[in-house]
């Protein structure tokens, strides 16, 4: 029989709060935390198809983190830093009585070090001075940089992993988190997502991709609104999320506060399209499925789903299509929420901040409500999601995160039964 898997401590760093404590509370309060982007030094707002953003505001790492850690990594690599130091706090977990060969690090990370990439980029071809490169720039943006500095900063010796699948990176991280646990390569699982790509190039690329929403840059904080009818594509966001994943017999040994269990993940391709979905949402179905029968769980069982839902035409309506395709005439009995409309799309960090609200939801038995969700899309109607935070005993839930290249990733994660 597989090893119990469970989750024994969060940390976050989030446009809506840095920290679990006032991330929760703003979630349940359906605060917005997406604002105006003043400018991308040196650049003007103005070329610019959409000007709004859920950003981190105030964030200073050195009220945080040690000077040496701090220096010399990228601003994504810093909210990882942060969201695992209060993950392991959260957990009680000490790496003096752990055995540093059975503690992994797997990170999901979208972009990677694109702070300092962009600058360095930009002054190489102003000034012409390769000489001048900085000495640590390859090390800071490659992609396992933050996975790196992590398992650095506490001594983590066991499997060291980035996962790299763009919007879907740390819900496939927690999946493997998962599968390191169960396979025996780890008693304790460090799993975060991280990212940090509002900058001039990244920005710009989505722009022209015209996936942002444009429409509501006087009123930033209406501009996320996942399911409704009004909504014109994804607003950028930043952050990290941290879960310790760790054995069941490990947490109980150490005695541990348990928030719940995690049981099943599914990964696929849809081998389709680099950025649109199949519109009969018949893969995201099957991808759910192959989750809950990986856990051991039927579609009857489930009462929460942390969607996808980016708040874009094509993507939020295959993700409901997905779920009426599963779940059939109970679709509509099951709590639904988006993250995404109160903090933006996180990108890499995406499935682990939802992973965050969706591990609260069962521990805490609350949901917290989809802003902006004011004229319900017929095409994306679904009975349970909501303005308003939800009470509900959870027992089984799951989390979607879909990303570019056409590939799907699944969790279930339940209530903790001894």
């Amino acid at each position: 029989m597989p090893a119990r898997v469970v989750i024994t401590g969060l940390g976050v760093v989030s446009p809506i709060g840095i920290g679990v404590s006032e991330f929760w509370k703003s979630a349940l309060g359906g605060r917005s935390g997406i604002s105006t982007i003043q400018s991308f030094d040196p650049f003007p707002m103005d070329g610019y198809r959409s000007k709004v953003a859920g950003q981190v505001r105030a964030f200073s790492p050195e009220q945080y983190l040690p000077s040496q850690q701090s220096d010399r990594v990228d601003r994504y690599a810093q909210f990882a830093l942060v969201a695992t130091k209060e993950a392991l706090t959260d957990a009680d977990l000490s790496m003096v009585k752990e055995r540093p060969q059975r503690v992994g690090v797997i990170v999901g990370a979208g972009m990677g070090g694109m702070v300092m990439g962009e600058r360095e980029i930009t002054q190489l071809y102003e000034h012409q001075k390769p000489h001048r490169v900085h000495p640590n720039f390859v090390p800071v943006i490659t992609l396992n940089s933050a996975s790196g500095i992590v398992a650095m900063a506490y001594g983590a010796k066991g499997p060291n992993l980035t996962i790299s699948t763009a919007c879907s990176s740390s819900a496939h991280a927690l999946g493997q988190a998962l599968q390191c646990i169960r396979t025996g390569q780890a008693d304790v699982v460090i799993t975060v997502g991280a990212d940090a790509s509002i900058t001039p190039l990244v920005f710009a690329g989505f722009c022209s991709l015209r996936a942002l929403s444009s429409k509501y840059n006087d009123a930033p904080e209406r501009a996320s609104r996942p399911f409704d009818r009004d909504r014109d594509g994804f607003v950028m966001g930043e952050g990290a999320g941290a879960l310790i994943v760790e054995s069941a017999a490990h947490a109980r040994k150490r005695n541990a506060r348990i928030y719940a269990e995690l049981v099943g993940y599914a990964a696929t391709s849809e081998a389709y399209h680099m950025v649109i979905p199949r519109e009969d949402g018949v893969e995201v179905a099957a991808t759910m499925k192959l989750a809950l029968d990986s856990a051991g769980v039927t579609p009857t069982q489930v009462d929460y789903i942390n969607a996808h839902a980016t708040s874009t035409m094509i993507g939020d309506a295959v993700e409901s299509k997905a779920i009426r395709h599963l779940f059939k005439k109970r679709a509509d009995a099951i709590a639904v929420s988006a993250t995404k409309s109160l903090i933006g799309h996180t990108l890499g960090a995406a499935g682990a901040i939802g992973a965050i609200a969706t591990t609260l939801a069962i521990y805490m038995g609350q949901i917290h409500p989809t802003a902006n969700y004011d004229h319900p899309d017929p095409a994306c109607r679904l009975d349970g999601i909501s303005r308003l935070p939800q009470e509900r005993k959870i027992r089984a839930a799951l989390l979607n995160a879909f990303g570019f290249g056409s590939n799907n990733a699944a969790v279930v994660l339940q209530k903790w039964s001894a």
